[in-house]
């Protein structure tokens, strides 16, 4: 009988991290906030040639982000296809080190360069009493705009740990400031506790969970895995479902935070409807800065039928057989 693997709990104590294994973890967490306190234009500067090293290097990471461009911009040719993944690695790179500047400074030293769109729509949802759920998505921006939203909303977070303890006790604590409370990925009890304290709470559902409870609706035209546990929230809780982006501006250092208004009639009772919808308000907002998304996630792993040919296997198969 095989045992099942437990996750440790987290430990954000940082005395637990005084042994020498973590010492090279505790130098990329310094050389971190020493980047964070540069001035916006270089940290961009430096992230985007991050990025260019990734594309040169990360080649399974590349594939993935080919192969992600290829199938939602059909329209763009070759060359315009290779250029978004390009930029999009640029993008990655800049949201990297954009990481230190959520982690380790105040949010109100970016307040001059940040603009905040239908604030309204999310007051008059929260009005309503019965909590907000931000539909987000992983945006390059995800950690920055996060923060920079708690300058003018009080909101918790759900969290995916990290997979390095020490780097997920930084993120939590730096998050733990920002937010009221940072659940975990699986801590529906506390989410819910929160939408009836008629809170917000940051969401997302744009990644590929595997098949349970999953509907396949379009996103960017391909049948895609798309968790339901939206509409069953919505149908619990009573909260308000309000769509939710932030990108970096591309003319001058500076952000962009938008707020839109809940959505009516959702649920629907339809899961696939609700599903498709929801991903409709993601493609949209991803289409205003395309390079901004993380496509270096195996967002169509999990294809409609098991035997249904996947996406992203043959740069895999090729590195298999050049190790035989």
């Amino acid at each position: 009988m095989t045992k099942t693997r437990r996750k440790a709990p987290r430990n954000t104590d940082y005395r637990a991290y005084r042994h020498p294994r973590w010492w090279p973890t505790w130098l990329m967490i310094g050389l971190m906030w020493l980047a964070a306190q540069l001035p916006i234009a270089w940290q961009w500067s430096l992230g985007r040639g991050l990025g260019r090293l990734a594309w040169r290097f990360a080649r399974s990471r590349r594939h993935i982000t080919e192969t992600n461009i290829r199938l939602c911009f059909p329209e763009l040719s070759d060359a315009e296809q290779a250029e978004l993944v390009r930029q999009a690695f640029e993008a990655n790179g800049i949201g990297v080190l954009e990481l230190g500047i959520a982690w380790f400074r105040d949010p109100a030293d970016l307040a001059g360069i940040t603009r905040i769109h239908g604030h309204e729509h999310f007051e008059a949802a929260l009005a309503h009493g019965k909590g907000v759920l931000l539909l987000g998505g992983h945006y390059s921006t995800l950690d920055l705009g996060g923060s920079l939203v708690t300058e003018v909303i009080d909101a918790d977070v759900m969290q995916r740990d990290h997979n390095n303890p020490l780097v997920n006790a930084v993120m939590t604590r730096a998050r733990e400031r920002r937010y009221g409370t940072v659940l975990g990925a699986r801590d529906l009890r506390g989410l819910f506790r929160s939408l009836k304290q008629n809170r917000a709470v940051w969401y997302a559902t744009d990644q590929d969970y595997g098949r349970k409870d999953i509907v396949f609706a379009p996103f960017f035209g391909i049948e895609t895995g798309t968790i339901t546990a939206t509409s069953r929230i919505a149908e619990r809780s009573g909260c308000r479902v309000v769509p939710f982006s932030h990108f970096r501006r591309n003319d001058a250092p500076g952000y962009d935070i938008y707020f839109h208004p809940a959505l009516e009639d959702f649920p629907s009772g339809d899961d696939l409807a609700d599903a498709t919808r929801t991903n409709a308000i993601i493609e949209r907002e991803i289409r205003k800065a395309p390079a901004q998304y993380l496509w270096m996630h195996r967002r169509f792993k999990t294809r409609p039928e098991r035997g249904d040919p996947g996406f992203y296997g043959r740069r895999g198969k090729k590195r298999r057989r050049r190790r035989q």
